[in-house]
């Protein structure tokens, strides 16, 4: 299942970090990328077995907004 969020990502450092040390980490078979050329800054999420929430409440812990699009 593909889920697509925006959010106030803006830096490719904090992309990168987000992705290798936090979402990598919690779902490590997943695939995860941020589309920063985006308006939106796309964070695209391929795998199973995950809800929204769980993504956003994860990208809440670290400081930044997320919400799924539909």
């Amino acid at each position: 299942m593909i889920r697509i969020f925006k959010t106030n990502v803006t830096h490719a450092t904090d992309g990168n970090h987000l992705l290798e040390n936090v979402l990598q980490q919690k779902y490590p078979h997943f695939k995860i990328n941020f589309d920063l050329e985006d308006c939106d800054n796309i964070l695209r999420i391929e795998g199973t077995d995950y809800e929204s929430n769980e993504i956003i409440a994860l990208m809440d812990t670290n400081g930044f907004l997320c919400e799924e699009l539909h």
